[in-house]
């Protein structure tokens, strides 16, 4: 299940209907919208980084992203220029990965090399070299009200997670995802046998993790990532 369609649950529709009405910017999204009124924005419209170069500032109503300000090059900018598409009185929600939970002390990323930044939440200091307290990066901006300040982390299993990588971590890393691969493509022999799947996949991943690999938990039903909704607050 993809990143969105799992954001998407732990929100619920009243989440939608409070923030993604009227005309909404979705940053990122590929093919999957937030809603399927918002107007997309990835590469093919352009680039993110210099998002004004493409649309007009306080022309939306809502900027939504999702797991996409970790891959800008500069993300206090691209963050102030998407902060200067909303107008006054709308709202801005961003998603992106906790670095604890996500990368989980190694950079850069072992999950997704095409990551620029990492993500922190009440947390003065950082391990990642670059890294970023979300909500005090977004108090900032100006004109800014934080409505909320979440970790989620739906379906994570926090003894599965590590701090670094092991000494022959990166070797059980692949290990694991060859044997979790073939349990998935077994599912239907392993049902017929009376066994569990998601028992035996816990018990690779468990050991994986004894053995100093890391797991990406977010390649099956987990999220391990930070939400800010910011509301622009009008001028007097």
């Amino acid at each position: 299940m993809d990143e969105a369609s799992k954001t998407e649950r732990i929100r619920g529709p009243e989440f939608s209907d409070q923030y993604f009405s009227g005309k909404v910017l979705d940053i990122g999204c590929g093919d999957n919208l937030v809603v399927p009124n918002a107007i997309p924005f990835d590469k093919e419209q352009g680039d993110a980084q210099n998002i004004l170069n493409y649309l007009k500032p306080s022309d939306f109503d809502c900027v939504h992203s999702s797991h996409s300000l970790e891959h800008m090059r500069d993300v206090p900018k691209a963050l102030e220029q998407w902060w200067q598409l909303v107008k006054p009185g709308g709202a801005m929600v961003i998603v992106v990965p906790d670095e604890d939970l996500y990368e989980q002390g190694v950079w850069p990323s072992l999950f997704n090399r095409d990551h620029s930044a990492t993500f922190r939440l009440n947390k003065p200091e950082s391990w990642s070299p670059v890294s970023y307290d979300l909500g005090k990066l977004c108090s900032a901006l100006e004109h800014a009200e934080v409505i909320s300040l979440e970790r989620q982390d739906m379906g994570y299993d926090h003894t599965l997670k590590n701090h670094g990588l092991g000494r022959q971590g990166k070797f059980f890393m692949r290990l694991n995802r060859s044997i979790i691969k073939r349990l998935n493509r077994n599912k239907k022999t392993l049902k017929k046998l009376g066994l569990s799947i998601q028992l035996l996949k816990y018990k690779v991943n468990l050991i994986s993790v004894k053995l100093g690999a890391l797991i990406d938990q977010t390649l099956e039903d987990a999220v391990a990532q930070i939400q800010i909704v910011l509301r622009k607050k009008t001028e007097k």
